[in-house]
Protein backbone atom coordinates (compact mmCIF):
# COMPACT_ATOMS: atom_id res chain seq x y z
CA UNK A 1 0.00 0.00 0.00
CA UNK A 2 0.99 3.62 -0.63
CA UNK A 3 0.80 6.70 1.41
CA UNK A 4 -3.05 8.08 1.40
CA UNK A 5 -4.06 4.93 -0.33
CA UNK A 6 -8.22 4.46 0.45
CA UNK A 7 -9.55 1.04 0.41
CA UNK A 8 -13.36 0.28 -0.70
CA UNK A 9 -15.60 1.66 2.36
CA UNK A 10 -16.47 -1.63 4.27
CA UNK A 11 -20.32 -0.61 3.98
CA UNK A 12 -20.01 0.84 0.58
CA UNK A 13 -22.94 -1.47 -2.11
CA UNK A 14 -21.39 -4.55 -2.93
CA UNK A 15 -17.67 -4.64 -1.08
CA UNK A 16 -17.15 -8.05 0.40
CA UNK A 17 -14.34 -8.58 3.41
CA UNK A 18 -12.66 -11.79 2.89
CA UNK A 19 -11.34 -13.80 5.78
CA UNK A 20 -7.91 -12.06 5.48
CA UNK A 21 -9.34 -8.51 5.56
CA UNK A 22 -9.04 -7.76 1.62
CA UNK A 23 -12.36 -5.59 0.23
CA UNK A 24 -13.40 -6.57 -3.20
CA UNK A 25 -16.66 -4.69 -4.54
CA UNK A 26 -18.47 -6.60 -6.70
CA UNK A 27 -21.62 -5.13 -8.76
CA UNK A 28 -23.60 -5.06 -11.91
CA UNK A 29 -22.61 -3.13 -14.75
CA UNK A 30 -25.95 -2.64 -15.85
CA UNK A 31 -26.56 -0.84 -12.13
CA UNK A 32 -25.03 2.90 -12.14
CA UNK A 33 -21.33 3.53 -10.62
CA UNK A 34 -21.95 3.59 -6.63
CA UNK A 35 -20.82 6.59 -5.34
CA UNK A 36 -17.15 6.65 -3.52
CA UNK A 37 -13.84 6.06 -4.81
CA UNK A 38 -13.28 4.83 -8.74
CA UNK A 39 -11.82 1.42 -8.70
CA UNK A 40 -7.83 1.00 -9.25
CA UNK A 41 -8.35 -2.46 -11.28
CA UNK A 42 -11.67 -3.80 -12.47
CA UNK A 43 -12.13 -7.73 -13.63
CA UNK A 44 -15.57 -7.54 -16.31
CA UNK A 45 -17.13 -10.87 -16.82
CA UNK A 46 -18.48 -10.52 -20.46
CA UNK A 47 -19.02 -12.44 -23.30
CA UNK A 48 -17.27 -10.12 -25.66
CA UNK A 49 -15.96 -6.71 -24.60
CA UNK A 50 -14.97 -5.03 -21.00
CA UNK A 51 -16.69 -2.02 -20.61
CA UNK A 52 -15.02 1.40 -21.03
CA UNK A 53 -13.91 2.55 -17.81
CA UNK A 54 -11.00 5.28 -16.97
CA UNK A 55 -9.26 2.78 -14.58
CA UNK A 56 -7.23 -0.85 -15.27
CA UNK A 57 -9.73 -3.11 -16.74
CA UNK A 58 -9.30 -7.25 -18.01
CA UNK A 59 -12.11 -8.55 -19.45
CA UNK A 60 -12.22 -12.31 -18.25
CA UNK A 61 -14.94 -14.12 -21.18
CA UNK A 62 -17.31 -15.63 -19.45
CA UNK A 63 -20.84 -16.05 -21.37
CA UNK A 64 -23.91 -14.94 -19.25
CA UNK A 65 -25.48 -17.94 -17.06
CA UNK A 66 -22.68 -20.05 -18.07
CA UNK A 67 -18.70 -20.61 -16.84
CA UNK A 68 -16.06 -18.75 -18.13
CA UNK A 69 -14.68 -19.59 -21.47
CA UNK A 70 -11.07 -20.65 -20.50
CA UNK A 71 -10.67 -21.82 -17.46
CA UNK A 72 -7.42 -21.83 -16.35
CA UNK A 73 -7.09 -18.02 -17.72
CA UNK A 74 -9.99 -17.66 -15.10
CA UNK A 75 -7.85 -19.38 -12.19
CA UNK A 76 -4.94 -16.52 -13.51
CA UNK A 77 -7.48 -13.53 -13.54
CA UNK A 78 -9.20 -14.12 -10.37
CA UNK A 79 -5.63 -14.47 -8.35
CA UNK A 80 -4.39 -11.38 -9.48
CA UNK A 81 -7.21 -9.83 -8.36
CA UNK A 82 -7.23 -11.45 -5.01
CA UNK A 83 -3.39 -10.49 -4.92
CA UNK A 84 -4.19 -6.61 -6.44
CA UNK A 85 -6.96 -6.34 -3.48
CA UNK A 86 -4.34 -6.87 -0.69
CA UNK A 87 -3.60 -3.00 -1.63
CA UNK A 88 -5.79 -1.56 -4.36
CA UNK A 89 -9.56 -1.50 -4.41
CA UNK A 90 -10.74 -3.66 -7.11
CA UNK A 91 -14.01 -4.63 -8.26
CA UNK A 92 -15.64 -7.58 -10.17
CA UNK A 93 -18.42 -6.92 -11.92
CA UNK A 94 -20.98 -8.91 -15.07
CA UNK A 95 -24.23 -7.74 -16.58
CA UNK A 96 -26.40 -8.07 -13.18
CA UNK A 97 -23.89 -8.82 -10.46
CA UNK A 98 -25.44 -11.71 -9.51
CA UNK A 99 -24.91 -15.12 -11.43
CA UNK A 100 -20.34 -14.52 -12.63
CA UNK A 101 -19.88 -11.94 -10.64
CA UNK A 102 -20.90 -14.15 -7.30
CA UNK A 103 -19.24 -17.06 -8.18
CA UNK A 104 -16.22 -15.24 -9.25
CA UNK A 105 -16.41 -13.69 -5.18
CA UNK A 106 -16.73 -16.90 -4.63
CA UNK A 107 -13.81 -18.59 -5.93
CA UNK A 108 -11.60 -15.14 -4.49
CA UNK A 109 -13.22 -16.49 -1.37
CA UNK A 110 -11.71 -20.03 -1.72
CA UNK A 111 -8.39 -18.41 -2.63
CA UNK A 112 -8.52 -16.84 0.92
CA UNK A 113 -9.19 -19.52 2.29
CA UNK A 114 -12.75 -20.68 2.31
CA UNK A 115 -13.47 -24.18 2.17
CA UNK A 116 -14.82 -24.64 -1.44
CA UNK A 117 -17.66 -26.65 -0.33
CA UNK A 118 -18.95 -23.40 2.19
CA UNK A 119 -17.66 -20.71 -0.25
CA UNK A 120 -21.08 -20.29 -2.12
CA UNK A 121 -23.20 -20.23 1.16
CA UNK A 122 -20.41 -17.79 2.24
CA UNK A 123 -20.71 -15.11 -0.54
CA UNK A 124 -24.59 -15.39 -0.36
CA UNK A 125 -24.41 -14.61 2.95
CA UNK A 126 -22.15 -11.31 2.57
CA UNK A 127 -22.65 -10.57 -0.84
CA UNK A 128 -26.13 -11.07 -2.56
CA UNK A 129 -28.85 -13.79 -1.59
CA UNK A 130 -29.17 -15.00 -5.26
CA UNK A 131 -25.27 -14.76 -5.79
CA UNK A 132 -24.85 -17.78 -8.26
CA UNK A 133 -27.13 -18.76 -10.01
CA UNK A 134 -26.54 -21.93 -11.78
CA UNK A 135 -25.94 -25.82 -11.06
CA UNK A 136 -22.65 -25.21 -13.36
CA UNK A 137 -21.48 -22.53 -11.66
CA UNK A 138 -22.10 -23.96 -7.82
CA UNK A 139 -20.25 -26.79 -9.34
CA UNK A 140 -17.41 -24.88 -10.29
CA UNK A 141 -17.09 -22.89 -7.06
CA UNK A 142 -16.75 -26.19 -5.63
CA UNK A 143 -13.95 -27.57 -7.91
CA UNK A 144 -12.16 -24.53 -7.92
CA UNK A 145 -8.47 -24.41 -6.90
CA UNK A 146 -6.05 -21.67 -6.58
CA UNK A 147 -3.42 -21.42 -9.90
CA UNK A 148 0.01 -23.20 -9.71
CA UNK A 149 2.41 -21.36 -8.42
CA UNK A 150 3.69 -20.26 -11.93
CA UNK A 151 0.47 -18.19 -12.63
Amino acid sequence: MTDGWESWPEDGPGVVRLPSGRLVRGRGLRDPLPPGPAPELGLYLQARRAPEVPWEARLLRWPDFRLPADREEARSALAEVWRAAAGRRVEVACGGGRGRTGTALACLAVLDGVDPAEAVAWVRRRYHPRAVETLWQRRYVRRFSAPGPEA
